[in-house]
């Protein structure tokens, strides 16, 4: 298997975060690296894509997939099955 777009990372970043999740996990689901994927997690959440979940009961914080996000992962996900068939 050969490196993945930029594209298919977002969607899967963005696919893992549908449900409230650690950055662990969406880290270790989409396989990334730490330095690489805390880039993509800054991006998203500076757009707006990704939101952090604020919980007082939990320690670790939670991310999910915002309305924006998620209609941003439809437009991708749909383009890349226009290009690619």
């Amino acid at each position: 298997m050969g490196r993945r777009s930029r594209i298919d990372v977002l969607i899967e970043i963005l696919t893992e975060a549908l449900n409230e999740c650690s950055k662990t996990r969406i880290m270790y689901r989409c396989n990334l690296n730490y330095k690489c994927f805390s880039r993509y997690l800054k991006e998203l959440l500076e757009k707006g894509l990704i939101v952090k979940i604020e919980r007082s009961s939990r320690k670790t914080e939670l991310y999910k997939t915002s309305e924006k996000g998620r209609e941003l992962l439809q437009v991708l996900k749909r383009a890349k099955k226009l290009t690619i068939g």
